[in-house]
């Protein structure tokens, strides 16, 4: 065969050399993605619609502080919600920094949405930013800073009980290592969540009420159950690669919409949505029972067959997501200002069925690590709040305490 014109083994080969190389580097960045693509959730939140109030009317700063679970050892992205929103939502600049101070900071690291350091979020939706090379250690707090520049806005997107001190800034202050003029607020506003690049690992979900969220517990001492078991998997090799997320609103009920959605409503949105969710904690039903049985003002009443079946839908729907579920007993609610005999037997029957079903992949009985052995419709003293609901800080590493790790190695 005679050669075409213009050809030279010596051309073939830098043309080899050179689809070599390109394949290479393909081959390489589809291993980074590959990589960079498996993110798992390190803090979340579940938000509710608030109203705006004076929110909009000046171009301020949000400095939220969040207490991670699982460590980012590189890339990491931050999750943004307008979920409850009615107005599209504007944030024109956004970092990420290492907490040195209350509200003080290490130098940002600007945080993009589609290469932009602005972005648009429409009504009803939630956003994700671009990967962010950022390191931090678990159990660590990780500072999120948004510009919101004056707009329209009539319903707020927040978790309103963070348990923690946030900061609110006049003007755009994102990148100043302390705050100007700040003052102090107590919700996370439009942060949804964080989530981290790894090789391995999967995190655990806790759907709750106002005992997951850490009602009554020590403000800024992350002393809620879900931190501390956050730290017990963080000590143990076999499971410091579980992200932990946080999803109880204080006031939540099972069945009936009221502090935020009912939990049967908002699975999808803050279960199922959140990446390599593994494993679902369930602690909610005694907000359902309280009310239905109040001595004081009775409504939206229910059943324990009614809290059973509502279980059972939730149950069959996380394990059609892959999903496996562990059914917290619930805590001792009496004497509550909504307690009552009736439904004290309502909490004991619920109770009693999660501790014997087949449904649930496991049981996690908080009911009796919290309970007085003398009195096991009240908290054991040591454990009590004061208001006979909550369990105070003691409580909360009981109920963290009473958890068997070896569920997360399964």
């Amino acid at each position: 065969m005679i050669p075409a014109e213009g050809f030279s083994l010596e051309m073939e080969m830098r043309n080899m050399r050179k689809s070599l190389a390109a394949m290479v580097v393909m081959l390489a960045c589809c291993s980074a993605s590959a990589q960079a693509g498996y993110t798992i959730g390190t803090w979340g939140t579940s938000p509710m619609a608030a109203p705006a109030g004076d929110a909009g009317k000046a171009d301020i700063t949000l400095r939220e502080i969040v207490h991670v679970s699982v460590r980012g050892a590189q890339f990491m992205t931050i999750t943004l919600s307008n979920e409850f929103g009615t107005d599209p939502l504007s944030i024109s600049e956004v970092s990420v920094a290492h907490r040195t101070t209350a509200d003080g900071v290490d130098t940002p690291t600007p945080v993009l949405f589609g290469g932009q350091p602005a972005v648009v979020i429409p009504p009803g939706a939630r956003v994700t930013s671009d990967q962010v090379r950022f390191e931090f250690p678990a159990m660590s707090d990780v500072v999120v800073s948004l510009f919101v520049p004056a707009q329209k806005m009539t319903t707020l997107t927040q978790h309103n009980f963070a348990d923690a001190t946030n900061y609110i800034a006049p003007g755009n202050q994102v990148d100043a290592k302390t705050l100007t003029e700040a003052k102090e607020t107590a919700n996370w506003r439009y942060l949804r969540g964080i989530e981290v690049n790894t090789p391995i690992g999967n995190s655990i979900v806790c759907l709750g009420d106002s005992i997951t969220d850490g009602s009554r517990s020590t403000k800024d001492a992350n002393s809620r159950w879900p931190d501390l078991l956050a730290a017990r998997l963080q000590a143990n090799k076999a499971t410091a690669n579980l992200g932990v997320l946080n999803e109880g609103i204080g006031g939540n009920r099972i069945l009936n919409d009221g502090t935020g959605p009912s939990a049967m409503a908002r699975l999808d949105r803050d279960v199922f949505n959140n990446q390599h969710a593994r494993y679902l904690v369930i602690l909610e039903g005694i907000n359902d029972i309280g009310h239905a049985y109040d001595p004081h003002r009775i409504y939206d009443v229910v059943t324990a067959d009614d809290l059973i079946a509502a279980y059972h839908l939730m149950i069959v729907r996380a394990h059609e997501h892959g999903l496996k579920v562990y059914g917290g007993t619930l805590t001792p609610y009496i004497p509550t200002g909504y307690s009552a005999p009736a439904g004290e037997k309502v909490r004991e029957a619920l109770n009693d069925w999660i501790r014997n079903t087949k449904e649930l992949d496991g049981v996690i009985d908080f009911d009796k690590a919290t309970r007085d052995p003398a009195n096991p419709t009240q908290y054991l003293p040591a454990y009590d709040s004061g208001d006979h609901l909550h369990p105070n800080d003691s409580g909360m590493k009981a109920m963290a305490g009473s958890i068997d790790l070896k569920l997360f190695e399964k």
